[in-house]
């Protein structure tokens, strides 16, 4: 099946990869993100298939709206991929600084719950999916990591918001990579993941037949 993919955090690194490889797989695709620029950008590179859609993750009313927009555009949204997230400026708990916290949370946890809440009577239409970025510091514990612990909340999210789409038919998937060699990082990490892994991992949740449910695709790197 192809249809039409809503992105979070679409104007870099993973969402940015996956509006790419989406797009060449045959869907249209819905860019969401702050950076009016970068997203103008892609969209153009894309064409037609693309709508650039400006706009803060951790504000429900412009998800809700640009979900709107999409399915206006389009005809339809059949899967919406809640990417968009953050870390801190400061590790640890004792050293960490709980307003960078309290941002965090808002853009990792809430965001998510926002595209979900927003996309659903979308995606209700259609049995179609929601996708989210987890993290495998979401499946082990990272000494006074707050960041893992937003992405433990987002697996968790995902496998009970799993169970509540099939009983309509529709499906969701985490995606947990490992490190990925994005802006994320200060520095460039060449020998760990790229976008462009992450976002084959999204094309073929997205393009599975009706009758599997990939629930979590994990991905590390090699070394």
């Amino acid at each position: 099946m192809t249809g039409t993919l809503f992105i979070t955090g679409a104007s870099s690194g993973i969402g940015a990869a996956t509006a790419r490889a989406a797009s060449e797989a045959g869907w249209n695709v819905g860019l969401f993100a702050r950076s009016e620029d970068a997203l103008t950008k892609l969209a153009q590179e894309i064409g037609a298939t693309a709508l650039a859609l400006p706009g803060d993750a951790t504000d429900y009313a412009a998800q809700k709206t640009a979900i709107d927009k999409v399915a206006a555009h389009f005809g339809s949204v059949d899967a919406a991929f809640a990417n968009a997230g953050r870390g801190t400026s400061q590790a640890g708990t004792e050293n960490g600084d709980p307003e960078d916290w309290k941002g965090m949370v808002d853009i990792n946890i809430m965001g998510a719950l926002y595209t979900a809440h927003a996309a659903m009577p979308h995606l209700r239409k259609v049995k179609g999916q929601y996708l989210v970025t987890g993290s495998a510091a979401g499946r082990r514990h990272i000494q006074g990591s707050i960041y893992g612990a937003t992405k433990w909340f987002i697996h968790g999210f995902a496998g009970n918001l799993a169970d509540e789409m099939a009983e309509w038919g529709g499906r969701c998937m985490v995606v947990s990579p490992g490190m990925v060699d994005t802006g994320f990082f200060d520095e460039a990490k060449p020998d760990k993941l790229k976008p462009q892994d992450v976002a084959e991992a999204i094309v073929y949740a997205l393009n599975a037949p009706e009758r599997t449910n990939i629930r979590e695709v994990h991905m590390m790197p090699t070394g």
